[in-house]
């Protein structure tokens, strides 16, 4: 019997080590594979991470509760995380702001010029609407696109419109600083 609990302690240790071992950039990776694959995850929610020595701060907004709660146990399962700081707000319920997420998504992925930026299970502009201040978050190919989607955006209803959008280019930028 202790021949068993001391193989499960050195197993337990080993595997202890090897997550350890574990660069950020390496964790990073796996945190943003298991977000967008969740299957809640919408273009209405925005979640970003930022990992420093196996402690993940999760950071952006949700249209529902669980999924931050979810979120944030699917990131603490992925080897080399030894904590999780969930710091993701849950939009409030509205049906001012769910309208005018339908009709800014409709407005941009049916503009032939980013209707490439829908296809796929995980649409890369994300349309974030918090008491009726807009968001525009995601990766899109240049520049051009940007302004597209910001001037759609500023065309619904919004009281307020940001353009969080980021290039390829400006994204690889970022990863590489990882």
């Amino acid at each position: 019997m202790k021949r068993l609990v001391l193989a499960t302690l050195l197993l337990g240790f080993a595997s202890a080590t090897f997550a350890a071992d574990r660069t950020n950039s390496e964790v990073f990776r796996d945190v943003s594979t298991q977000v967008n694959r969740y299957v809640y995850f919408t273009i209405f929610d925005s979640v970003s991470a930022g990992v420093n020595e196996g402690v993940v701060t999760l950071f952006g907004k949700v249209t529902m509760p669980y999924k931050s709660s979810d979120i944030a146990k699917r990131i603490a399962k992925i080897d080399g995380v030894t904590a999780v700081k969930n710091n993701i707000e849950v939009l409030p319920v509205s049906a001012f702001d769910d309208q005018l997420r339908r009709r800014i998504a409709r407005a941009l992925y049916s503009n032939p010029s980013l209707s490439m930026y829908g296809l796929g299970p995980n649409p890369s502009i994300h349309v974030i609407v918090d008491r009726g201040h807009v968001t525009l978050d995601g990766v899109v190919n240049n520049e051009m696109d940007k302004v597209i989607a910001n001037s759609i955006a500023r065309s619904s209803m919004a009281f307020e419109v940001k353009n969080e959008l980021k290039t390829n280019e400006e994204m690889r930028q970022q990863l590489e600083k990882l």
